[in-house]
């Protein structure tokens, strides 16, 4: 009870530098209970395929901003702690011992824990309904899509909120315990001891386990590194190990960046900037903390969407030698239309195909289902498919026989029980194997085992002096549509839901690391009050020690967009890698503009925050200030 009485005061006389502490936890639960209540939303209501396109969207949202909060919340607790380095060595000094000084911090992240995670849930509870309805406003969600209540989103919410207040917490409190009472009287704020063995071996530890994984799934299965859960979730681990090693990569970038500060700072101003980052580097860590995991973030996501969009693009050019595809009228017969096609003078080949349902009889009796494509034609196939084929020929697909890919692990030859799609069971030999790769490789069956299969186009090569434009003629009287091939490739998905949907995942994560990026800025300026009076009883200026203040901030900043630069780079060339394992042309794109923009944001949001906090921070007395 003694414990808590004193965490309780310590609460409320730290109120205003514990406020950003409070408002990191607070909008941190916000962010997870909007996406958490859409999400509940999304699950409960009827739709189709863009409905489980909003459900996926709102869980790797609410992952990512889970995440983000998780991340910048810890840096923001471990660096509130470091701040009363004296005011817990005083405790030590009248008597509390380590065990009661870790309680204290740690009954402390509690109670603020609970109203900040408390205070979250309701602002997320507000916001809700707004998210929802620009959800619908930008055609992301179905019409009549609306918030269903629901149980599970708050309480989850609150109670991730004040897991990540405990944790984040955890590690400083084990420090908290190990201030001396000596601590009290230090005069000097130099941060030593702060990359220790722990710390160390556990960022070698994650950029390790980042390594392990992207290095097994590139030799065991490189698709998986392309599929979006994976490309989300890898980059969290590298994030985390930068953070943790910060210590260790801070200062060499600091001393490098340093270089290129304006003339201005090329006497001691330019000394004394990168000093004081190096020398506080948890400071530094607290403020880099957001940029590293906004930068880096930006940078994966929108280059590994700009990337795999480009691989799927560059692979479907190379697998078709059509010179033109024909849709289908919805509900038409296609006999009639094929006939009509073949009669068109200059047409070489044909390949009609359409997708069925079929199932696989794994050798353990399961059965797996998938989406196969029926080929009315084989020869015409054969013909217009370059599919990557690692051994056997499409020439040889008949009734008796399959293709599919190499994920399969079945051998050329090899019997395969299936299920077709009326629920009918036959066996098929192998007659070719693809290699894997982003889109539908897959699997392919001729008419006879796609029972009620429709075809739902059909490529088209001309001769040389054939024209489009006869087969359009040709086509016209059965209402199908004719495309040509570059029509065809181009992109089903428009651009804008595809950046819509990029920010729906990323748009409120930015939002919170801006907000906690200022946040951390005004709190770190605001405990430099003695340290700015000294410098200003040294001779400086207040114009000069507010410059002094706003290039450091920028150049923290600058060091955490580096190292998010470094984790997004990193990330992409994993890609790469899985790419060229999978043989898929993989054009070098590089997402500078988004990488761009948020750099340069936080780089601006640093200046107009520092400035002013320093400002406010000089409008006492040096002497006074001094003193305290």
């Amino acid at each position: 009870m003694r414990m808590l009485r004193i965490a309780l005061k310590s609460l409320k006389a730290r109120q205003a530098s514990l406020l950003g502490a409070f408002l990191a936890l607070s909008l941190g639960v916000a962010m997870t209970a909007v996406m958490l209540l859409g999400l509940a939303s999304a699950v409960g209501a009827p739709g189709g395929e863009d409905l489980v396109s909003l459900v996926a969207g709102l869980g790797t949202a609410g992952g990512v901003s889970a995440f983000v909060s998780a991340f910048v919340v810890a840096s923001t607790y471990s660096y509130a702690v470091a701040q009363r380095r004296r005011e817990l060595g005083l405790l030590r000094l009248a008597g509390a011992t380590r065990a009661q000084v870790r309680r204290t911090v740690l009954t402390e992240a509690l109670l603020l824990g609970a109203a900040a995670s408390a205070t979250g849930c309701a602002l997320g509870r507000l916001g809700a309904p707004a998210l929802v309805r620009r959800l619908s406003d930008l055609g992301m969600a179905p019409p009549g899509f609306a918030l269903v209540p629901a149980a599970w989103p708050l309480p989850t919410a609150f109670a991730t909120g004040l897991l990540v207040a405990l944790a984040g917490v955890a590690v400083a409190a084990r420090r908290a315990g190990r201030v001396g009472p000596l601590d009290a009287l230090r005069a000097a704020d130099l941060d030593t001891g702060v990359l220790t063995a722990g710390r160390l071996l556990t960022g070698l530890g994650l950029l390790l386990t980042a390594a392990v994984l992207a290095g097994t799934a590139i030799a065991t299965d490189p698709a998986d590194l392309l599929r979006r859960k994976t490309y989300t979730i890898q980059p969290m681990w590298l994030i985390s190990a930068a953070g943790l090693l910060s210590p260790l990569l801070a200062p060499p970038l600091i001393r490098l960046l340093g270089r290129a500060l304006p003339g201005r700072f090329t006497g001691y101003a330019g000394r004394l900037v990168p000093a004081n980052a190096a020398a506080a580097l948890r400071r530094t860590g607290a403020v880099a903390a957001p940029v590293l995991v906004s930068v880096a973030l930006t940078g994966s996501l929108a280059g590994a969407l700009d990337t795999v969009g480009a691989a799927r693009a560059a692979e479907a050019r190379a697998r078709t030698a059509a010179d033109l595809v024909v849709v289908p009228a919805p509900g038409g017969g296609d006999g009639p239309l094929l006939a009509a096609l073949r009669a068109v003078p200059g047409v070489t080949a044909l390949s009609p195909t359409a997708p069925t349902p079929l199932g696989l009889v794994e050798p353990d009796g399961v059965t797996v289902r998938s989406e196969a494509r029926m080929a009315a034609d084989p020869a015409g196939l054969a013909a217009l498919a370059r599919l990557p084929l690692l051994a056997g020929s499409t020439a040889g697909l008949d009734d008796r026989s399959l293709v599919l890919p190499a994920e399969w692990d079945r051998a050329v030859g090899e019997p395969v029980p299936v299920v077709r799609a009326d629920g009918s069971r036959t066996t098929l030999r192998v007659a070719a194997v693809l290699r894997d790769g982003l889109d539908d490789n897959g699997l392919y069956v001729t008419a006879g085992n796609a029972p009620g299969a429709r075809v739902d186009r059909v490529e088209v090569r001309l001769s040389a002096t054939a024209r489009a434009d006869d087969v359009r003629s040709a086509a016209q009287p059965y209402g199908a549509t004719v495309l040509t091939r570059e029509q065809w490739l181009a992109p089903t998905t428009p651009a804008r839901i595809v950046w819509l949907r990029l920010a729906l995942v990323l748009g409120l994560a930015l939002v919170y690391t801006g907000i906690a990026l200022a946040n951390t800025l005004l709190m770190a300026t605001a405990d430099r009050r003695r340290e700015l009076a000294l410098l200003r009883l040294a001779g400086a200026t207040r114009a000069q020690v507010v410059r002094l203040v706003t290039a450091e901030s920028v150049l923290v900043t600058a060091v955490g967009a580096v190292l998010g630069c470094a984790v997004a780079a990193v990330q992409l060339g994993s890609l790469h890698a899985a790419l060229a394992v999978l043989r898929v042309p993989a054009p070098l794109v590089l997402p500078w503009r988004p990488v761009a923009a948020v750099t340069a944001g936080a780089l601006l949001l640093a200046a107009l925050c520092a400035a002013p906090a320093a400002a406010w921070a000089l409008r006492s007395r040096p002497v006074a200030a001094a003193a305290r």
